[in-house]
């Protein structure tokens, strides 16, 4: 029973004042999108996140101007108690770059992106506490490409909303900042993203990762 008393108590503190849509990982962004790629992820949010480490998996597939994501993510927060599971997805839409409307570039790339995911302790047959976190963000980017390898840096920012079962729920402004870097069909990536919190503050969280697109 005290278990269960400290696992209620800890994992709505900690889901009311996380960031981004998985929890413990910045939102990812690709504005360019398009193709198949699996990326594994890992961050570090900071103090007032709830420190710990995260691991995460995701898997993209795009055509045309549109990408799709699922993903899931486990945050181990910092001083023991139970990790939290994140699994949810995304769509984004390409508004600006390639070769395709409603906007073409060569080099800028722009989309709009929404999320969803749903978070439970992960070791719990029936969770105590669950939240769900809405995203929408625009993604502005641009590609740099070299001989060997390509760089796309990219800002996204945009409004997160997030509910707690029993805890009400809150709309904060958050963004990332982050680059996706390619090698041919291998890639690395890194963000860091950061929230504001209802009644002042923020939280970060920094993540890097690497990705395959067969």
């Amino acid at each position: 029973m005290t278990r269960a008393v400290l696992t209620l108590s800890l994992v709505a503190g900690l889901v009311t004042r996380a960031a981004a849509q998985w929890l413990g990982v910045p939102v990812w962004n690709s504005p360019e999108g398009g193709g198949l790629t699996v990326s594994a992820d890992y961050a570090k949010p900071n103090c007032d996140y709830g420190s710990g480490s995260t691991w995460g998996v995701r898997l993209s597939w795009g055509r045309g101007i549109a990408s799709f994501t699922a993903g899931a993510a486990s945050w181990q927060p910092g001083g023991g108690g139970e990790s939290l599971t994140s699994i949810g997805g995304n769509a984004a839409f390409r508004i600006l770059g390639g070769t395709l409307p409603p906007i073409g570039s060569s080099g800028i790339r722009a989309n709009v992106q929404l999320g969803l995911a749903h978070t439970e302790v992960a070791n719990l047959v029936v969770s105590p506490v669950s939240g769900t976190a809405v995203t929408g963000a625009l993604g502005f980017g641009v590609r740099l490409r070299a001989q060997t390898f390509s760089v796309e840096p990219y800002l996204s920012p945009g409004i997160r909303y997030r509910s707690v079962s029993g805890g009400g729920n809150s709309t904060e402004f958050g963004y990332a900042i982050g680059a996706n870097v390619g090698f041919g069909l291998f890639g690395v990536h890194l963000a860091y993203d950061n929230e504001q919190l209802e009644g002042g503050g923020n939280v970060a969280v920094f993540g890097v990762g690497a990705h395959v697109a067969p």
